[in-house]
């Protein structure tokens, strides 16, 4: 088996005449390729599908309320679902948040750089001459924005669907009372960037995985997986305090800002871990390919 050495940059005397590191694999072909990509479409159009789903399940079932037994903000804000289209895609966002948003996340990070192994063509782009750091920059920026973008899609999808279902109203808190739309816009905004944030360490781990396997499906899967683990561990009451350390404990604190009060305490802790995360994970990645043979 023939071993590919890693690239080295050469002193600027001696380059090719007209290359710029910085040029190569621009962000701009990078999103269009991953655009095009079948799994893409699919994600999306999985995103888009499920504002429908719920609304013909509410439709068939009559009101979304009722108790299960158990209590707590999740049945007030099914209570609420169909107040208002505001409500509709906060009460979409809240039962996506846990697991689904974290599939498309883990897809987009995780499949970026080992699809290229897989597909053979990762040592060639490094013979473009592509720097690797600028490869995984290029890469790692266009899975984020990605992974941004679904997170925008399945609200913005819920948004309009619920208004055309439901109308378009005020906000109708779980605790009580509401906020006017003026207000509730600003609100789901900010539930919106703290959930991309709190998936920040899902994607630091599939990015990380992606760099160390030539196998997409082991860097999505082991992602998704880790991720569950980690909310199978914050059911552990028994950890106790230890809990604060895993970012599952802090994936629901968005829900703060559905009170008549904005409280940010639970959103900035859930945010500065999950982000710590992230940045050591995205280290470890960049260290780990900087030293790697590429063989594939």
């Amino acid at each position: 088996m023939r071993t590919a050495h890693p690239v080295h940059t050469e002193p600027a005397g001696t380059t090719a005449p007209g290359y710029r590191a910085r040029r190569t694999l621009p962000l701009r072909v990078e999103a269009v390729r991953q655009l095009k990509r079948r799994r893409t479409l699919v994600m999306g159009a999985v995103l888009a599908a499920l504002p429908f789903i719920l609304i013909a399940a509410f439709a068939i079932g009559g009101s979304p309320g009722g108790d299960d037994g158990r209590g707590g903000s999740r049945i007030n804000l099914m209570d609420t679902a169909t107040a208002s289209g505001a409500n509709f895609a906060a009460t979409c966002l809240f039962v996506s948040a846990g697991f689904l948003l974290v599939v498309p996340v883990a897809l987009f990070c995780g499949d970026t750089v080992a699809s290229e192994a897989s597909w053979s063509s990762l040592r060639y782009l490094l013979a473009a001459p592509v720097p690797r750091a600028r490869l995984l920059w290029s890469k790692l920026a266009v899975a984020l924005a990605l992974s941004a973008g679904a997170m925008l899609l399945l609200p913005l999808v819920a948004l309009a669907a619920g208004t055309v279902a439901y109308g378009w109203g005020p906000l109708m808190l779980p605790t009580g009372g509401s906020l006017a739309i003026s207000a509730a816009l600003p609100r789901l905004a900010l539930v919106i960037a703290f959930v991309f944030v709190s998936q920040l360490v899902t994607a630091g781990l599939a990015f990380w995985l992606s760099t160390k396997t030539d196998a997409p499906l082991g860097a999505v899967g082991g992602a998704v997986g880790l991720t569950i683990i980690g909310n199978v561990l914050d059911a552990v009451t028994a950890l106790g305090s230890w809990r604060d350390l895993l970012p599952a404990h802090w994936q629901f604190a968005w829900v703060d800002a559905l009170q008549p009060q904005l409280e940010w305490g639970g959103m900035v802790k859930g945010a500065a871990v999950s982000a710590t995360y992230a940045v050591v994970l995205i280290a470890l990645s960049f260290r780990g390919f900087a030293r790697k043979d590429i063989v594939s």
